[in-house]
């Protein structure tokens, strides 16, 4: 019962897709193949287009920034194990030299 209702949807879905595509390939037909429209943009909309492109140009810097960062952050890193060793070295040796006195 199962297989026949996932069935009867995996065919009505499949004729939804290919009536739409059937209505809408001549329209797409009709459109330019490199994508240029032939009509001219209003000036606001060339506006909102550069401020879309200089927020991508930062977001961009931002990416920059995450890796200057990740870079210190693995520096800092290493340098904080090679602390981590002195200090364990030290504190065997205080320990030694505590247990080479009793």
């Amino acid at each position: 019962m199962n297989i026949l209702i996932v069935s009867i949807i995996f065919i009505l879905s499949f004729g939804g897709i290919v009536f739409i595509l059937y209505r809408r390939i001549p329209d797409l037909c009709e459109l330019p193949i490199n994508g240029k429209m032939e009509f001219i943009r209003p000036k606001f909309i060339l506006e909102f287009e550069n401020r879309i492109q200089k927020f991508f140009s930062i977001f961009q810097k931002h990416i920059l920034l995450h890796k200057i960062l990740f870079f210190v952050k693995c520096i800092i890193s290493k340098i904080e194990h090679k602390i981590d060793n002195y200090l364990h070295h030290i504190r065997r040796k205080a320990q030694q030299k505590s247990n080479d006195k009793k």
